[in-house]
């Protein structure tokens, strides 16, 4: 199988987070990946799609992710539904987390129980 075929779905997961500046090139038996994720969380994603296909440390694919706003770990659009630990346990792996996203939204949340679809929240670097 191609390299760049067997990580078509990192290639595919970059362009559906708008990855910028992005460069694909293959070299021998290795892909060759660079570009600027938005937050750190649009990272780790690339890398977790990266492990899930080529293992923990795969020799076939070199990446050279950068990440544009590191002052947050990501901003998230609240859908219909969520709740703050709903956020926290999907970013965090852990509900009880909610505290750091409130205290990082006190200038758009006045109560951490109450937050609206549509609200950009902050979910701070912890």
């Amino acid at each position: 199988m191609a390299v760049k075929q067997k990580y078509q779905a990192v290639l595919d997961l970059g362009e559906e987070l708008s990855i910028k500046n992005g460069d694909v090139s293959v070299e021998g038996d290795v892909l060759k990946i660079k570009g600027t994720a938005n937050t750190q969380y649009e990272k780790n994603l690339l890398w977790d799609k990266i492990k899930e296909i080529g293992g923990q440390e795969p020799s076939d694919i070199m990446a050279n992710i950068t990440v544009e706003d590191e002052s947050v770990y990501h901003r998230h659009t609240v859908k219909s539904g969520e709740t703050l630990g709903k956020i926290a346990k999907q970013y965090y792996g852990d509900a009880m987390k909610y505290k750091a996203i409130f205290e990082a939204n006190t200038s758009i949340l006045s109560n951490p129980d109450v937050i609206h679809p549509d609200q950009e929240l902050v979910i701070p670097n912890l």
